[in-house]
């Protein structure tokens, strides 16, 4: 019984030892990292869009980064596009340096960073935490799966360019793995995740999506105030 005491006691000072180094880190990054959580079609490129109208924050999606790469011609570029070509999956590892280099080249005139699509399951939440900074919010733009079946089929139905998995199956497969990762990435980042209902109009969405944002930024600077 003594020993399964120890054990608790150990544990919860590691994790609190864990949160410090956590906070520490954040207030290092002299800006806010908020990520863009939202399955396809629940209208966060639509939000982001507004947030960098607002506030001047740099965008970044990660699918984003690895067309810019491939699209380069570098030697990265292509072994990326030959992975991806065989129907690979371009390795966490790959990725998260793909968004390191980018976060490091914008920092010094960036007013905050928005990462959109990232993380997509939770050891990449993780990684990037440990690796790069701690985000100080997570904007979780919830949407049910009918209505982004219609809107990513009504998407791909005006789309010049007709993709073989822009189906409904496949679709709706999709979709249940991203529900799936993104459970686990809520479960793990309760306190810092704020679900916002995606079926309301742009504008309401965008209201509590200020809120929320404001918040972050008057909490770091009370931070920086009381340093």
């Amino acid at each position: 019984m003594f020993m399964c005491h120890q054990m608790a006691m150990k544990k919860e000072a590691q994790e609190k030892l864990k949160a410090e180094q956590l906070r520490k880190a954040q207030a290092a990054f002299d800006v806010p990292i908020i990520w863009i959580l939202g399955g396809p079609g629940c209208g966060k490129g639509t939000q982001c869009a507004k947030i960098v109208e607002k506030y001047g924050f740099t965008h970044l999606s990660s699918g984003d980064l690895l067309r810019e790469e491939v699209a380069s011609g570098s030697d990265k570029g292509r072994e990326l596009q030959d992975i991806m070509s065989k129907g690979g999956l371009v390795s966490n590892q790959e990725v998260l340096s793909l968004l390191n280099g980018a976060v490091t080249r914008a920092k010094g005139n960036s007013k905050g960073f928005l990462i959109d699509g990232y993380p997509r399951e939770k050891n990449q939440g993780i990684a990037f935490e440990e690796q790069i900074a701690p985000a100080d919010l997570a904007l979780y733009f919830e949407c049910s799966e009918d209505t982004m079946v219609q809107r990513i089929m009504a998407r791909a139905s005006a789309a010049a360019v007709k993709r073989a998995d822009d189906n409904e199956t496949t679709i709706r497969s999709r979709l249940q793995t991203f529900k799936q990762n993104t459970s686990a990435i809520l479960a793990l980042y309760i306190e810092k995740t704020l679900t916002i209902n995606a079926e309301r109009d742009v504008e309401d969405i965008f209201v509590e999506v200020v809120d929320a944002i404001d918040c972050v930024l008057k909490k770091r600077q009370k931070a920086v105030a009381s340093c």
